[in-house]
């Protein structure tokens, strides 16, 4: 029998979960608590500013920025899927989670994280058409087409999301116990009665891995042509190789950040949780290395690499500021 497994009979509805997470030593919590709280805090801040200056300055209406908006909207979608929940557990000790709740969550990971590759993969496109031909720009990236880009960006996401939740629509239950610190569809298959959750789980690894590679080459193809473009009118006017550098480094960054830690660890594992002392350090890991990069640090790399946007970020804090002081 599995580990997981602590009832033989198929579980029925209402089914609740208890997340294994971390078994954080007693006094810890509460710091910890704070710790998430903050970043959670930070990460709202920073998207949301950028996110209202975007759409309040009406010369921020461009390709490259509307994209960065869905880009911010991948990260909030993460981010909150993911936090709150672990900041119940550090402060409440709370690890238990009702079925739908646990399907909500896990889908809204996997969301993001699929989410945040299809809309990467939008804007390298978008960066090539910029670089390579830059006289043709406006007539290539319309408005029909940088919306249909990002429409198709979410849908493919979504859509590859629900199949991978379909495998386990009818699979039977026999655990209660997700090995981690948040739901996943793989921390649910490992639950089942059955023993074809190695398969399924096979299937939901060739969905994640051929996204992954399809959106691989897509930024490898227009990064490859965008250095050879520059490469070669570089020959004779050497500013349009920091132009077109300055024009793809912070999507580059952002999608090597994002690549480093899009595998995160399982959760602690049992010769883990016999050490206290290393469990509040996985603790620590985990959150800093999944739940918090990328949300908190693409306001600040697309902001600091962009004079527009960083203009439009100061005049939207001013603003926010003059006007609460303005009130009664």
């Amino acid at each position: 029998m599995d580990g997981n497994q602590t009832v033989v009979a198929p579980l029925r509805q209402p089914i609740e979960f208890e997340l294994e997470g971390f078994d954080v030593p007693s006094g810890y919590g509460p710091f910890l608590f704070l710790l998430a709280l903050l970043v959670y805090m930070l990460v709202l801040l920073g998207n949301g500013v950028v996110l209202c200056a975007i759409v309040m300055d009406q010369n921020l209406h461009r390709p490259m920025f509307i994209m960065i908006c869905h880009l911010l909207i991948c990260d909030l979608l993460g981010s909150t899927a993911m936090v709150p929940c672990l900041m119940m557990q550090l402060l409440l000790g709370q690890k238990k989670i009702v079925y739908l709740s646990a399907i909500a969550q896990a889908f809204c990971v996997h969301t993001y994280g699929m989410a945040m590759q299809t809309v990467l993969g939008v804007m390298a496109y978008d960066r090539y058409v910029a670089v390579c031909e830059p006289l043709r720009y406006c007539s290539i990236m319309t408005s029909s087409r940088l919306h249909s880009c990002c429409a198709l960006a979410w849908t493919v996401a979504l859509l590859l999301i629900a199949v991978l939740f379909s495998f386990h629509v009818n699979v039977p239950l026999c655990g209660r116990v997700i090995r981690h610190v948040y739901c996943s569809n793989r921390g649910i298959l490992d639950l089942a009665c059955i023993p074809t959750c190695g398969f399924l789980c096979f299937k939901g690894l060739s969905i994640t891995w051929s996204m992954s590679s399809g959106v691989f080459l897509v930024i490898a193809f227009s990064y490859f042509r965008i250095l050879r473009a520059s490469l070669r009118q570089g020959r004779t006017d050497s500013s349009i190789r920091s132009k077109a550098l300055q024009t793809c480094a912070s999507h580059l960054v952002v999608y090597v950040i994002y690549e480093m830690k899009r595998s995160p660890p399982a959760g602690p594992s049992d010769d883990l949780m016999t050490f206290s002392g290393l469990v509040l350090q996985v603790c620590i890991i985990v959150f800093v290395l999944y739940s918090a990069p990328t949300p908190f640090l693409n306001p600040m790399i697309y902001s600091l690499r962009n004079k527009e946007l960083r203009v439009a970020v100061r005049r939207t804090l001013r603003k926010l500021l003059r006007d609460k002081r303005l009130d009664p």
